[in-house]
This record gives structure tokens, sequence and C-alpha cells, in this order.
């Protein structure tokens, strides 16, 4: 199928495409006029791509995973493992934004009028 195809089926533009194909996430072929062609599995792997981003997942650390990800033959505890390590990352990031953000409205607190500077 052409990129136009499998943006259509998942969803991804087609520059979004391009880049998971720069990031080494996804393969193409090429027609003989060079135009990008993809196989059926690559709309299963776009989504994952996708749900992979959302979940916070950086290019770089997918590139580590999809193979785990993609082939349960080859799935082992590390990737779970990975994967847990990821989450906690995003945890923390959480609690530092959550910190960010008691300090911001303290900030906005501290303009209200009549409140005295601290």
């Amino acid at each position: 199928m052409r990129i136009g195809d499998l943006s259509a089926r998942t969803g991804a533009s087609a520059r979004s495409i391009r880049y998971y194909e720069e990031q080494g996430l996804l393969t193409a072929a090429r027609s003989g006029s060079g135009q990008r062609t993809y196989p059926e599995a690559a709309v299963d792997r776009v989504l994952l791509i996708r749900r992979m981003f959302d979940a916070g997942i950086g290019s770089r650390t997918m590139a580590e995973l999809l193979p785990c990800m993609s082939d349960p033959s080859i799935r082992t505890p590390w990737l779970t493992d990975r994967l847990r390590a990821e989450r906690e990352r995003i945890v923390a990031e959480i609690t530092e934004l959550t910190r960010t953000v008691a300090a911001l409205d303290t900030v906005i607190g501290d303009l209200a009028p009549g409140t005295p500077p601290r």
C-alpha cells in the first residue's frame, strides 16, 4: 500500500509516517518510480507506534522495544522491566510537574491584589 493509504488506515499523517521511517521504527520498500510501499503489517506497526508515543515513550526508546513487542517469540522479562522503568520515569515527571504547578500557583497568589509579598 502507498503512504496515503497507510495514513488513511491508521490516522497517522504522511509526515508522521515518514518520521517513523527516519527514526528506524518503520520500513518501506520503494516502487520503480521511487514511491514508498508498505506491507499490510505496517498498519499494525503504525498503530503500535502511535500507542507508544501516546504512552510517552520516545522514538529512541521505542526503537529498542519494538522488536520485542512485535515478535512474541523474542519477548523476555527485560521488555516488561523496561516498560515499567519508562512508567516510573513518567510518574517522576508528573510529580515534578505537580510541584511546579504548586509553585506557580503560589506566585500567582502572590500577585493577587492586597496580598503582601513573601
